[in-house]
């Protein structure tokens, strides 16, 4: 692993910590709210607002550049046994660099809807009224990290389909082995 794709795993871990204590969060205010409800008669007016304009949105989009670094993602490898290596590094580079694309426009939008609710002062129509330009903070930051790293496997992809070496690291094989026991169906 190069010095770059190991300081932009330490971020990506970073924002997994932080996508693990939000769901933490959501577990704890589920588990507050339904008991106030139920025992008490007395909801927790803001937990879907929170729930839902936080704590969701940091759960997805800190989790996403994690979940691309260790190959996390569903993965359609019909063919990849098939390929020349060098085909299938030509093959990654390209949807690696057309991910980098997609991630950096979701980012870019993020960006200047994060501008405008921030220079607004945009606040959601509830019981509380909570500022959304956090959740445009978080967004803009989940993607901006993941496009990193798409970037990063785009160039080493493309610089592996030409070197004919392996400067990035390949998805995993595909598990081909039948499940026993209990998980067999």
């Amino acid at each position: 692993m190069t010095a770059m794709s190991r300081g932009l795993a330490a971020m990506e871990t970073a924002l997994a910590a932080l996508a693990c204590l939000a769901l933490a969060a959501i577990m704890l205010i589920v588990v507050v709210d339904v008991a106030m409800r139920y025992a008490l008669s007395m909801p927790l007016g803001w937990s879907y607002d929170v729930i839902g304009l936080y704590l969701m949105v940091a759960v997805f989009f800190l989790m996403l550049p994690d979940t691309l670094h260790n190959h996390g993602h569903v993965a359609i490898d019909l063919f990849q046994g098939t390929l020349p290596r060098r085909l299938r590094h030509v093959g990654l580079a390209l949807s690696y660099a057309g991910g980098t694309v997609v991630m950096a426009l979701i980012g870019s939008e993020a960006w200047d809807r994060f501008n405008a609710a921030f220079d607004g002062q945009e606040r959601i129509a509830a019981i509380v009224p909570w500022l959304t330009w956090p959740a445009y903070l978080i967004v803009m930051v989940g993607t901006a990290l993941l496009t990193l790293r798409l970037a990063y496997r785009a160039a080493g992809h493309g610089f592996s389909s030409l070197s004919g070496h392996d400067l990035v690291e390949m998805p995993p094989p595909p598990e081909t082995a039948r499940p026993e026991g209990e998980d067999a169906l």
